[in-house]
């Protein structure tokens, strides 16, 4: 009688565990794929279309003359709070356009410029040589790394380029793990909830959708700051 017992014990239990392994897959699902519009990738999060990365061909537009006046930089910095010492990441760097400017303001701290774009990462170290600037350290970002280290920096700046991340729960995954406990990420995103703004919808973002995406992240909003031109400046603290 007990034999038969524990036969139904361990039959029992292979069933449960049959089960679980056979959910397995539905469980891990993060992201889902159909079609979409031109400027997306097909991939999905969350009821988002992930954009087409913006290749280093649009280095220029990047740097043109009319960014000061379009997004007001020079406010988003004292959004910031930039201290002298601060350690700052900025992600999807570019040609570094933010980089050498918050270099500046934080002389006696360090900027990494983290991009996946070997020829952005070119640019901003023949800029950084030109200029003698000594506080600026590029990183090669991966899909899924910001590549830096645990609990190394206290704020991360992320302009118009979380949309483009093919992999987004990793990367803010990573970019949670860079953060110091008292860190402060700032995301900036053209406004979706206005159609006044001149951006493809896909290279734009609600505050709603990007509460909701930083949250299974274990980031929370602590305030979205309503003084640049185009732009949300939603800044987001360890939850």
């Amino acid at each position: 009688m007990q034999k038969i017992i524990q036969f139904v014990l361990l039959l029992l239990i292979s069933l449960v565990f049959n089960k679980c392994q056979g959910q397995e897959p539905v469980l891990k699902e993060k992201y889902t794929f159909r079609a979409g519009d031109s400027s997306g990738i097909g991939k999905w999060h969350m009821g988002r279309e992930i954009a087409h990365v913006m290749g280093f061909q649009g280095m220029r537009w990047l740097e043109r003359p009319e960014r000061e006046k379009e997004e007001n930089t020079t406010r988003l910095f004292k959004n910031m709070d930039i201290q002298a010492s601060d350690i700052i990441a900025d992600i999807g760097a570019g040609s570094g356009y933010h980089v050498f400017k918050m270099a500046a303001i934080a002389s006696k701290g360090q900027v990494y410029a983290v991009d996946i774009q070997d020829e952005m990462l070119t640019a901003i170290q023949t800029k950084k040589e030109t200029s003698g600037t000594r506080n600026i350290s590029t990183v090669k970002g991966g899909e899924k790394s910001v590549n830096l280290d645990p609990n190394s920096v206290d704020k991360v700046l992320l302009v118009d380029v979380y949309h483009e991340f093919n992999f987004p729960i990793e990367m803010i995954a990573s970019i949670y793990k860079a953060l110091r406990a008292d860190g402060k990420l700032y995301l900036i995103e053209y406004r979706g909830e206005d159609d006044r703004v001149p951006i493809k919808k896909l290279h734009k973002m609600t505050e709603k959708q990007a509460i909701k995406e930083m949250k299974i992240g274990g980031l929370k909003l602590e305030e979205n700051i309503a003084n640049l031109p185009w732009q949300h400046c939603m800044v987001f603290v360890k939850s």
